[in-house]
């Protein structure tokens, strides 16, 4: 399936880490417990892997449990009162801010009659919460995390849970995310994929090719708006 011949979905569904919100600030409270910056990619690489893992086991477990389990190991040894720097840490998901370019592409796409959900590893209400802060919160029908199929992304299910709330078939949606993985899953479960390529880095090529990509939200909903 080439760019041009990706048809204007019905339902856009977001994924919520770091392709709505800006995760970054967090390696400011890492440094704050006495950790490095950089250790707040090794942590959420982890809450990922613990996440993906207990899915692929028939378990789950939600993401605030796995994110405080996987602090806890980051912080053994240290000096730091663990429970207190679990707190300081996953905390500060409250104050989080959308990236810049997401405002000006969901009003785009709701402009253009697209109906737009999101679907998240996470919290429904972490979602609701800051999009509510923003501003954004009007422009999306539903917000959906992994609690409803009990699976996380990737899995087949937890896509097919959102275009289920959605009433829409598979093929009427496409997930918008900058994780390849996330982009991969929803077309291997039936869906458009959109990748969101802010970084300018290579796709990997072990997964499905995105349907569709652009720089930020705005050049991708540009894109759909026209059709």
């Amino acid at each position: 399936m080439t760019e041009a011949s990706v048809t204007r979905p019905h339902v856009v569904i977001f994924d919520v880490n770091e392709t709505l919100i800006d995760m970054e600030p967090l390696r400011g409270r890492f440094e704050e417990i006495g950790l490095p910056g950089e250790a707040m990619s090794t942590w959420f690489a982890g809450v990922l892997r613990d996440g993906f893992a207990l899915t692929a086991a028939g378990a789950y477990a939600d993401f605030a449990s796995i994110a405080a389990d996987v602090l806890r190991d980051l912080l053994a040894g240290s000096d730091s009162g663990t429970d207190a720097s679990v707190g300081h840490v996953l905390g500060a998901f409250a104050e989080l801010r959308v990236h810049p370019d997401i405002p000006g592409g969901m009003r785009l796409l709701r402009e253009s009659g697209i109906r737009l959900f999101t679907m998240t590893n996470g919290a429904a209400a972490m979602t609701g919460s800051i999009l509510a802060r923003e501003g954004l919160l009007d422009l999306v029908e539903a917000t959906l995390d992994v609690s409803g199929p009990r699976v996380w992304k990737p899995a087949r299910g937890a896509y097919h849970y959102a275009v289920g709330k959605a009433g829409v078939r598979p093929d009427q949606a496409a997930l918008v995310a900058v994780h390849p993985w996330d982009v991969d899953g929803a077309q291997r479960a039936g869906l458009t994929g959109a990748w969101l390529d802010r970084r300018g880095v290579p796709y990997p090529k072990v997964m499905t090719a995105p349907h569709v990509s652009a720089p930020d939200l705005v050049a991708l909903a540009a894109q759909w708006a026209e059709r």
